[in-house]
């Protein structure tokens, strides 16, 4: 499978394995937020595990309101149902692997997103939390209520 590259606003999101090509057991995507970003809504998702491993640059991981700094050789498991976030406070990109067990979510949902902050983009608007919301749902992700940023 190429290395399709993503790109969410900020984010780049590259698929390296999606479930169609593990039998839905995993799905894996290198994930880069650039420096100084705060980006998606806190959610949770009862479907699937998320694993993160730290590669480049350090990942404030804000996961059931307390955060957490993902650096290089860091691992971080998420369970289903456990509300979490992120953002990159730090001053240099960060480069984060997510391994995603069963592998059930895909490029799609990442593709989705992006069509929404593209459309919100070339209307000169901020994109439509329900738009987005609607995708999550779609996607066996759950919009939380609300969640306090972490202060750095």
């Amino acid at each position: 499978m190429p290395k399709e590259e993503i790109r969410l606003g900020q984010l780049v999101v590259r698929f390296l394995l999606d479930g169609p090509a593990s039998n839905n057991s995993i799905a894996m995507f290198e994930l880069d937020v650039p420096a100084g970003a705060k980006v998606p809504i806190a959610h949770s998702h009862d479907a699937y595990e998320e694993t993160l491993y730290g590669l480049e640059g350090v990942l404030t991981m804000t996961v059931d309101g307390r955060p957490t700094e993902l650096g290089p050789g860091d691992v971080l498991c998420i369970p289903r149902g456990v509300v979490h976030r992120f953002d990159n406070f730090h001053s240099t990109t960060s480069k984060t692997l997510a391994v995603i067990t069963p592998g059930i979510l895909s490029p799609d949902y990442f593709r989705e997103i992006a069509a929404v902050a593209r459309a919100a983009a070339a209307a000169g608007t901020p994109p439509n939390p329900a738009a987005i919301g609607e995708v999550m749902r779609r996607h066996g992700l759950t919009p939380a209520v609300s969640q306090p940023r972490a202060s750095m």
